[in-house]
């Protein structure tokens, strides 16, 4: 890959990073939402389970449009990673905002009231939880700061576009004829 391939798959691979970024950013406000209307929350997990499918029609679309219909499996691949990587640090961003400055508790307090409820109670009671491990739980939860929620979260996006570039890289990898 020359120099000038590899700017254009990162260019290419920023914008569509921040499209997938955008995506995870609405799926998570759809679950932020959905605490309280469970049909919001519902679309948000659509929207996460369906946004790796989108960067893989992101890549089908590169690889036509851009490449010219022809791309190999570590380039398809190294363009996914990257991919991954941008939404997740916008994600990231989107996510520390979120916790540092709008949250308040909001979720800390929906996780406490739902715990209370009897639902929950017979739940814990089956995985031989008791009230006092899942309080303790939550309040380790609360204690742990924005940064540590948004870098871990990051983390696990980077791993999981690692994980899945391999599978989509050999799906979209084409050679012309």
């Amino acid at each position: 890959m020359t120099t000038p391939e590899y700017v254009q798959l990162r260019a290419f691979a920023r914008v569509d990073g921040t499209y997938l970024g955008i995506l995870w950013t609405l799926s998570f406000a759809c679950c932020i939402i959905g605490m309280t209307q469970p049909f919001v929350s519902f679309i948000g997990s659509l929207i996460a389970i369906s946004s790796p499918f989108f960067a893989a029609k992101r890549l089908w679309k590169f690889r036509d449009e851009v490449r010219e219909g022809e791309i190999s499996f570590l380039r398809s691949m190294a363009y996914y990673m990257l991919m991954f990587f941008y939404a997740s640090v916008l994600f990231a961003l989107a996510q520390y905002i979120y916790f540092a400055f709008i949250d308040g508790g909001y979720i800390l307090r929906e996780y406490f009231s739902l715990m209370s409820t009897d639902e929950a109670k017979a739940m814990m009671k089956a995985y031989g939880l008791t009230a006092k491990q899942v309080k303790d739980s939550l309040n380790e939860l609360g204690s742990t700061s924005p940064i540590m929620i948004a870098l871990n979260i990051m983390t696990m996006n980077i791993t999981i576009g690692i994980f899945l570039s391999m599978p989509v890289a050999a799906l979209t990898r084409k050679r012309k004829r």
